[in-house]
C-alpha cells in the first residue's frame, strides 16, 4: 500500500491500520480492476469506496438501498471533510438544485442515490453530461434472482453502468452466498481473482436458540435483557407485534420503544436517534430498522421472532458486538412463526389470471410497437404487487417480449423565478426563438405553466429532448423552478414474443418455482436452527467460509444444548359459518368494483390477513373477517376455502 493512501488513512479517517479486506479491494479499485467486496455486517466496506474516492478523479457514485443507510454515511464523511451530497426525495427543489450544481462543478466527489434513481431522465441526463470514476453498489446481493433480497430495478445497473460508460464498479455486500457471489461477479464481468472476500466468524459473538412457547416469549424475553446489560434491539415480523412487546417490556420497566414502517418518518427519526444515543436502550422493531445504523456497542440482538432467511439472520445479528466486545445474539425459537414467514411468500406470487391481464394491457395498449407503463394503476388491476410486478416485467425483458427505450416524466411543470421578459432576454438568435415558442406553447395557469409538447412541435418542430434539456438549464441558472411527476416507462413490444399461447404459463410457473425457492430458505432456516453442529462454523459455511473453527465454543450447541423448535399449538378453526360469512363480506365489499379476479388465493389472502393491491384500494381490511385465519398455514386454509366451494 504506498505511502500517500496510508496517509489518507490516518489524516482524513483517523484509522491506523486496514482492517483485513479494504488495503486489496482500494489497491484494486486504484488499479482500474472492478471489484467484489464481501465483509460481514461492521467490517468496513464503506472505507473501501470513500478512501478510493478520494484518489480517483471524477465523481464515485453510490447506489444504496435506504436513505437512512445514505444519511448516516453522509453525515460521516462531512464530518472527515470529504464533499459528499445525495439527490433524494427528502430534499427540497433549492437543496436539489444547489446538489446539481455542486456535482456538475466537480466540487462534490462521492454523489448517492437509490437505484430507482436511474429511472429519473433528469438525473440520467445530468450523469451523462459528467465524468464519472466509479459506481459503487452497496448491499449488491439485490441484484441476484437467488439472494434474500432480490430487487429487480437492480438487474439494470449493468446496463446502465454502460450506458453513461461509467469505467469503473465496486459490488459490496455482508450476505452472498457462493452462487450469489458468482451471480453478482458474473452481471459486472469481475474476474474472480477481483473478489475479495474475508471471513464471517465473530469471535465476539455468542451465538443461541432457546426453544420458547410463544405464549412464554415476553417473560422469557424479559429475563434476558434483565440478564444482560446495555443496548438491544429485538426483532420481530409484524408491525402490530413490535408495538405489543414494547409495551410489555414497559410493564415490566424496561426503557423500550416500538419501531416499524407504520409509524410517521419524524418519529422514526426521533426513536433511531434516541436509541443511537441511549436514551432509549430498547428498540423492538420489525427489518425496517437496522440497515444504516452503525451503533457499535449494541450488546444483544433477541429474535422474538423467527428471522426471514439464513441471510437476514446473520444482518441483524450482525449489529451486535461491533466494538469487539463480547454480545449476545439469542433466538426464540417456536413454530408459531413459521406461517407468517410463508405467508408473506405465498402473498408475493402472482396468480395466472392477473399475468394474463398485464400481457393482455400490453398487447391493447401498444402503438406503433411501443407500450407506456404508469406502475400503480396496473398493480392494482391485475392484482400483482408492486415488487412481483417488477419482477415480471423483468421476465419478460429477459425473455425478449418488451424491451425497456426510456423514462420520462408525463408531466413537468415551470415557474418562472424573474419575468419570462428577463428570461428571454438573456438568449439571442435561434435560442431565444425556441425559448420564446416553448413559452408560447405552454398551458399556463396562475403560477405554473405545463409545456404543451405536441403543440410544440407543430409550431416549431422541436422535440421532447430538448426542452427538457432547457428547462433542466433554465432550473440550473436558478431563472425558473422547475417540477417533474408521473414517471413513465417506455417499452419496445416484440409482437411475435408476446404472441406465444404458453408465456403467461411460463412467467407464472418461474413465479412457482421463486415460492418454492424461498420456502425451502425457511427450510435452511429451521434446520440451521435446530442445528446438532457448532452454529458458528455452520452459519459461516453456509456463505462460503470454511475457516471458521469447527467448535467456537461461543454457541448454544458447543455449550450442549441444541434444540427442537418449541411446537405451539394451532388455534381451533372458526366454525365453517363464520368463514362463509367473512368471504361473502369480501364479495359484497369488492362486488363491480375491481378488474381483478376474486379467485380461490384471494379468498385464502382476506383469511390469513395478507394483503393485496386490490384489497388497499377498497379498504378490505377494514372488514372484520380480515385476517381471521392468520395463524392457519396457508395451504391449510386454501384447502378449508375449496371445500367450502369458493
Amino acid at each position: 500500500m504506498n505511502t500517500l493512501i496510508q496517509q489518507t488513512l490516518a489524516n482524513t479517517f483517523g484509522f491506523n491500520d486496514f482492517r483485513e479486506g479494504q488495503a486489496q479491494t482500494i489497491n484494486q479499485l486504484l488499479n482500474s480492476d472492478s471489484s467484489l467486496a464481501i465483509f460481514p455486517t461492521g467490517s468496513g466496506k464503506s472505507l473501501c469506496y470513500q478512501l478510493a474516492a478520494l484518489h480517483l478523479p471524477h465523481l464515485t457514485l453510490v447506489v444504496s438501498p435506504l436513505l437512512a443507510l445514505m444519511k448516516d454515511q453522509l453525515e460521516f464523511l462531512h464530518s472527515k471533510g470529504v464533499k459528499a451530497a445525495s439527490i433524494d426525495s427528502s430534499l427540497s427543489a433549492q437543496e436539489h438544485q444547489d446538489v446539481v450544481k455542486a456535482v456538475k462543478s466537480g466540487s462534490i466527489k462521492i454523489l448517492m442515490v437509490s437505484v430507482e434513481r436511474f429511472k429519473n431522465e433528469r438525473f440520467r441526463q445530468l450523469i451523462a453530461s459528467i465524468s464519472v470514476s466509479m459506481l459503487v453498489i452497496d448491499e449488491a446481493h439485490c441484484i441476484s434472482e437467488w439472494g434474500h433480497n432480490f430487487r429487480p430495478d437492480y438487474l439494470k445497473l449493468p446496463y446502465y453502468q454502460q450506458l453513461l460508460n461509467i469505467p469503473l464498479v465496486l459490488l459490496l455486500t455482508a450476505t452472498a452466498t457462493p452462487k450469489v457471489k458468482q451471480d453478482m461477479a458474473r452481471k459486472f464481468a469481475i474476474n474472480d481473482k477481483h473478489i475479495v472476500q474475508t471471513g464471517f466468524y465473530r469471535a465476539n459473538l455468542t451465538l443461541a436458540m432457546c426453544a420458547v412457547a410463544q405464549t412464554n416469549k415476553t417473560q422469557v424475553l424479559a429475563d434476558i435483557l434483565s440478564q444482560y446489560s446495555g443496548s438491544a434491539i429485538v426483532y420481530v415480523t409484524l408491525q402490530q407485534t413490535a408495538q405489543n412487546v414494547a409495551d410489555e417490556l414497559i410493564k415490566y420497566g424496561f426503557k423500550a420503544q416500538a419501531y416499524h414502517a407504520g409509524l410517521e418518518g419524524e418519529l422514526r427519526t426521533d426513536i433511531q436517534n434516541k436509541f443511537m444515543t441511549g436514551q432509549v436502550p430498547i428498540i423492538v422493531a420489525t427489518i425496517a430498522f437496522g440497515m444504516g445504523i452503525d451503533k457499535n456497542n449494541v450488546r444483544t440482538v433477541v429474535h422474538y421472532d423467527l428471522p426471514k432467511s439464513i441471510e437476514n439472520y446473520s444482518q441483524e445479528i450482525g449489529r451486535a458486538g461491533r466494538d469487539g466486545l463480547v454480545s449476545h445474539c439469542i433466538t426464540l425459537a417456536s413454530t408459531a412463526g413459521l406461517n407468517t414467514l410463508e405467508n408473506f411468500i405465498y402473498g408475493d406470487t402472482p396468480e395466472l389470471s392477473g399475468i394474463e391481464y398485464v400481457l393482455h394491457s400490453i398487447n391493447a395498449e401498444q402503438q406503433n410497437q411501443q407500450w407506456q407503463l404508469q406502475g400503480l394503476s396496473l398493480s392494482t388491476e391485475s392484482n400483482i404487487r408492486q415488487l412481483p410486478l417488477k419482477t415480471l416485467l423483468v421476465q419478460l425483458e429477459l425473455l425478449n417480449v418488451v424491451k425497456p427505450k426510456f423514462t420520462y416524466f408525463a408531466d413537468f411543470k415551470y415557474k418562472f423565478n424573474v419575468s419570462e421578459e428577463d428570461v428571454i432576454e438573456r438568449f439571442t438568435g435561434e435560442r431565444q426563438a425556441f425559448l420564446k415558442a416553448v413559452f408560447a406553447t405552454s398551458n399556463k395557469k396562475k403560477v405554473w405553466a405545463e409545456p404543451d409538447f405536441d403543440r410544440l412541435m407543430q409550431y416549431y418542430q422541436s422535440d421532447r429532448a430538448r426542452v427538457v434539456i432547457a428547462l433542466e438549464y433554465l432550473s440550473d441558472q436558478g431563472l425558473i423552478t422547475l417540477e417533474a411527476k408521473k414517471s413513465t416507462e417506455v417499452f419496445e413490444v416484440n409482437a411475435l414474443a408476446l404472441a406465444n399461447n404458453n408465456l403467461a404459463q411460463q412467467l407464472f410457473s418461474y413465479f412457482k418455482d421463486k415460492e418454492q425457492s424461498e420456502i425451502l430458505r425457511i427450510h435452511q432456516l429451521i434446520n440451521f436452527l435446530q442445528s446438532s453442529t457448532c452454529l458458528t462454523y455452520g452459519l459461516a459455511k453456509y456463505f462460503g467460509d470454511e475457516g471458521a473453527p469447527k467448535q467456537c465454543g461461543h454457541c448454544s450447541v458447543c455449550d450442549g444444548r441444541p434444540i427442537s423448535l418449541a411446537v405451539d399449538e394451532l388455534p381451533s378453526w372458526p366454525s365453517d359459518e363464520v368463514i362463509t360469512n367473512a368471504l361473502e363480506q369480501l364479495k359484497q365489499q369488492l362486488a363491480g368494483k375491481t378488474k381483478a379476479k376474486l379467485t380461490s388465493v384471494n379468498y385464502c389472502r382476506f383469511l390469513t390477513g395478507i394483503t393485496a393491491p386490490m384489497f388497499a384500494r377498497h379498504k378490505v381490511q377494514q372488514l372484520s373477517g380480515f385476517a381471521l385465519c392468520e395463524k392457519m398455514p396457508f395451504q391449510q386454509v386454501y384447502e378449508k376455502i375449496a371445500k367450502l366451494g369458493y
